[in-house]
């Protein structure tokens, strides 16, 4: 696996002179760190180092962008990424097993050469939500890139750019939560105010909330202002009962960010796989705001 993925690394470089950069290549990468995250062993954080000097430069990614992790000769998986930019010499993904692909990768282990193609997509709007309230909701395993937004926040050298940080996080039980270490960290700081829940548990040591994401929304976060927005991910089913809350709550619609996953496959806007109307989920998001969504057909 490692000569192929090197020679492919390659031929980025140049051919009769000029330099190539072909798009469907993936950087090597290999894995340095393995956490599992879920009790059931569903999820695991995978801890990437880059096998070639001056590759993580070329990977300069925002909060918000995915990557496609490919395995050499079975095929490739697009994963939101879960490291921040502010985490230099690694960048982390969380990848939930339900497929062939990330079967494969869930058996691999420290050590193993795999690639990276990257990144990819635009990013959460930083420059709009600097200066402002930022309400992160986030559900289940889809907390990666909200992992990721809230690393880069609570960064020394960017913390001062934005107002109150709320993240309201729910998954079914706490065995299920990711990040829990850093969840309970984050608890514990007084910058950012963390709502985390379960929908139940009979942990008589459980602190936190219990109950859905959608009441928990209801009952923390701050009203909607000119200078509040909101960054959703998670399941269609958590986002479907969380919009009238933020609607409630007097959110607009160009203040509802969200973060899609629409049957994206080649990552660069060429397959067509990941349309909503015109829009291309992959090329043209996989971020938008609700505004923008209210205006293509509703497949997403």
């Amino acid at each position: 696996m490692i000569p192929k993925l090197v020679a492919a690394q390659s031929r980025r470089d140049r051919i009769k002179g000029v330099i190539v950069q072909n798009p469907y290549l993936p950087y090597p990468v290999r894995i340095d760190d393995i956490t599992v995250e879920t009790e059931d062993k569903s999820l695991k954080t995978f801890k990437f180092v880059f096998l070639n000097p001056g590759d993580e430069e070329k990977f300069a990614y925002r909060a918000g962008q995915f990557a496609e992790l490919s395995i050499a000769g079975l095929g490739e998986i697009p994963i939101g990424i879960a490291s921040s930019p502010t985490e230099k010499g690694f960048i982390k993904f969380t990848v939930f097993k339900t497929g062939k692909v990330t079967s494969y990768l869930h058996a691999m282990k420290e050590g193993d050469i795999m690639g990276v193609r990257g990144p990819m997509g635009n990013s959460y709007p930083w420059d709009v939500l600097e200066g402002k309230n930022v309400v992160i909701i986030g559900g289940g395993f889809a907390f990666t890139t909200l992992r990721s937004s809230i690393v880069h926040m609570l960064h020394p050298d960017n913390r001062s750019k934005f107002k109150d940080i709320h993240v309201i996080y729910g998954a079914r039980s706490p065995g299920m939560l990711l990040y829990k270490d850093e969840l309970m960290a984050w608890a514990e700081r007084d910058d950012i105010n963390m709502h985390i829940t379960v929908d139940g548990t009979d942990d008589p040591g459980w602190k936190y909330h219990k109950g859905f994401v959608p009441a928990v929304t209801e009952q923390e976060a701050p009203p909607g202002s000119a200078d509040t927005y909101a960054i959703i991910c998670g399941p269609p089913i958590m986002i479907k009962f969380t919009q009238p809350v933020l609607d409630k709550l007097g959110y607009g619609y160009d203040q509802i960010i969200m973060s899609l996953e629409n049957r994206m496959k080649c990552g660069i806007g060429i397959c067509g796989h990941c349309n909503i109307g015109k829009e291309l989920v992959c090329k043209d998001g996989p971020v938008f705001t609700l505004e923008q969504l209210n205006k293509t057909p509703k497949e997403y």
